[in-house]
């Protein structure tokens, strides 16, 4: 057997084990994570949510408007990239007392807070556990839920 070994008792040991087990992360118990739809990530601090074709062609028919209007109204380029709107206080256009476009969200949004560098150490998701009154409730997410998150969100923005 690749990967066996035979002890003086002939059981099986997996070799690889240890190795397997040292590489899990500190997340490998999963995390408890439910939005509350406070709206905390999406109001107050500036900064970009990145929409691409598709996400546009969804939330302009979520919208029940055409893809030129929601354009129009609704997004900016950034370095060459688009990005929804913010007021000039910086709560993204989406959001009135709860996320217009929720079930259509973005992958950035629907990734949150599952990003790289909120699960990178156990302290820096308690960082984001204070400002995020999700973190810690509702549904476990598995390690293997984690994962998938953390490799859309890379394929998508850490390139």
């Amino acid at each position: 057997m690749k990967g066996a070994e035979f002890t003086m008792d002939n059981e099986i040991v997996n070799k690889n084990k240890s190795d397997q087990d040292n590489n899990l992360p500190w997340f490998e118990g999963g995390l408890r994570f439910e939005c509350q739809r406070c709206g905390r990530c999406c109001r107050g601090e500036p900064g970009v949510v990145w929409v691409n074709k598709k996400e546009v062609e969804e939330i302009s028919a979520f919208l029940g408007i055409s893809e030129t209007v929601f354009a129009r109204h609704y997004l900016r380029s950034v370095n060459g990239r688009l990005s929804l709107l913010e007021y000039g206080h910086g709560d993204c256009i989406m959001y009135d007392n709860g996320c217009k476009i929720y079930a259509v969200r973005p992958c950035q949004c629907r990734t949150f807070p599952f990003w790289t560098w909120n699960v990178e150490s156990e302290s820096e998701w308690e960082k984001v556990k204070r400002t995020c009154p999700g973190i810690g409730k509702g549904k476990l997410h598995t390690l293997k839920d984690i994962q998938g998150n953390l490799k859309v969100y890379g394929e998508r923005f850490d390139s």
